[in-house]
């Protein structure tokens, strides 16, 4: 059986995937919306600008290449779903979600969770590390100081690993310079990095018990890495962007040195597209904004009903054979209301979820975090108000659920922890529905609670191909 990949290494997936799930990829790139990130090792000073002001949040989505530094390696391609919020307190930008402890109009210092972004995935095996166990994505934690002068930003920040795994230190020290015209934005990055002996060792080291007469056994030591980016975008409408960049980073000589590694620097580039809400219309921290409390229950469907197939009404039916249910509450807040006057409104939610795996694994917590539209233009929206929703964003769960790690280890595939969530759904309101004014904004919906790695095509995500579905009840109302 397959187990998360945040707790263990799972095997090699067959070769004849690795085809199957290219051209899967391929498929997904345009079928996917969603805010601004950059490289994983220049991100401190990058990370927040592509949102033009704070209290906004932003959808989008980032295709990438990059070289392996692995032997045999090649050419990575990943997809990167963005996710980000610029709050007074708390922010999220696609692979790090943070608080700002302390701040003022010059310097700040902030905590974060941050996902690290590398290795390599257990789909895309190089050669030279046949037989070696997977090393694929890891969670640091971490905490950033940064002083602003003028167009320039210097950032210190240091992160550690919290999933078990490489155990390894990490300090970064970046210098950025934003050179900006009324549509675009250039900012060139320089970044130094040091990292712990533990750390390169779990990425780039050999066991003695991996070692072959082509790769001997070695042990990489504590070493300093040096990148140099440019990261850039173009504001082409009101709210859409058009987002890219461009890194080479120099490796230490602790890894040059590792027989899995035949290359001095790894370069990478990196394009895609984001949407800024903006918050001109509706403030999610303004006091006269409404709030969404919304609870549910549900149960999960089984592996015969994926989620086009539950959205198009061909499947239905609850798993009666192996059941999990679950239930949670979700609170939300309007940022836009009647975007261009369209009967149509963007609410951001977050909230947990608890799964009742019925005794066949311990029951665990999940926490959502997504930006939902809601369209209520029917003809008959005037006698009873009727919303269809459609919800994208990103879930962590406490522990991988029940129902995908029996799915996913009946196809040999692996697992993660966090994965994408969308959330399709349908309601009506209940007073208009009984004739009472008062229960107006009270709403009793279906909706479903759909969990997958986008069809393996993002490291983010773990590279899962595959997830969960749950089709829950719900009552929503705003206060």
């Amino acid at each position: 059986m397959r187990v998360p990949a945040m707790s263990r290494h799972p095997a090699r997936v067959p070769r004849a995937r690795v085809a199957l799930r290219c051209r899967m990829l391929a498929a997904a790139l345009g079928a996917s919306l969603f805010v601004i990130a950059s490289d994983a090792s220049a991100q401190d000073a990058w990370m927040g600008t592509v949102l033009e002001e704070e209290g906004s949040a932003g959808l989008g989505f980032m295709v990438r290449a990059e070289s392996s530094p692995y032997r045999d390696g090649g050419t990575r391609d990943d997809f990167l779903p963005l996710y980000l919020y610029e709050g007074e307190r708390f922010f999220l930008r696609a692979n790090e979600a943070g608080m700002r402890l302390w701040r003022n109009d010059t310097m700040g210092f902030e905590g974060f969770v941050e996902r690290r972004l590398e290795g390599y995935p257990e789909d895309e095996l190089p050669l030279s590390l046949e037989g070696m166990e997977v090393r694929n994505t890891g969670a640091d934690l971490g905490a950033r100081f940064y002083v602003k002068h003028g167009a320039s930003r210097w950032d210190v920040s240091v992160r550690h690993d919290i999933a078990g795994l490489s155990h390894g230190t990490e300090a970064r020290a970046a210098y950025a310079y934003t050179i900006e015209g009324e549509r675009w934005r250039l900012q060139p990055v320089a970044l130094a990095s040091w990292r712990s002996g533990d750390l390169n060792d779990y990425y780039y080291g050999v066991s003695p018990i991996d070692a072959l007469p082509d790769r001997p056994s070695y042990d990489a030591g504590a070493g300093w890495n040096a990148t140099l980016a440019l990261y850039g975008k173009y504001r082409i409408l009101q709210h859409w962007s058009l987002i890219g960049g461009a890194y080479v980073t120099r490796l230490s000589s602790e890894i040059r040195d590792s027989p899995v590694v035949d290359d001095d620097l790894q370069w990478g580039v990196m394009a895609g597209a984001a949407y800024d809400f903006g918050n001109g219309q509706v403030r999610w921290d303004e006091d006269a904004a409404p709030t969404y409390v919304k609870v549910f229950y549900g149960r999960d469907t089984g592996d015969g009903c994926h989620l086009v197939r539950i959205m198009t009404l061909q499947c239905v039916s609850l798993n009666d054979e192996d059941p999990t249910d679950i239930w949670g509450v979700h609170v939300g807040r309007p940022f836009v209301s009647r975007l261009n006057g369209w009967p149509l409104d963007i609410i951001g939610y977050v909230g947990v979820l608890r799964h009742d795996e019925k005794g066949r694994q311990p029951d665990g917590w999940q926490l959502d975090a997504y930006m939902k539209g809601f369209w209520y233009g029917f003809p008959w929206s005037h006698r009873v108000t009727t919303r269809v929703g459609f919800g994208i964003g990103v879930s962590y769960a406490e522990r991988v659920p029940y129902s995908e790690v029996v799915t996913q280890a009946a196809r040999e595939r692996n697992t993660s922890k966090l994965l994408n969530y969308l959330e399709p759904s349908i309601d009506v309101s209940l007073g208009d529905l009984f004739g009472n004014k008062r229960w107006h904004d009270v709403y009793f919906g279906l909706a479903v609670s759909h969990r997958s790695g986008i069809f393996a095509s993002s490291q983010l995500l773990g590279t899962v191909d595959g997830g969960s579905n749950y089709l829950y009840a719900y009552l929503e109302a705003a206060f």
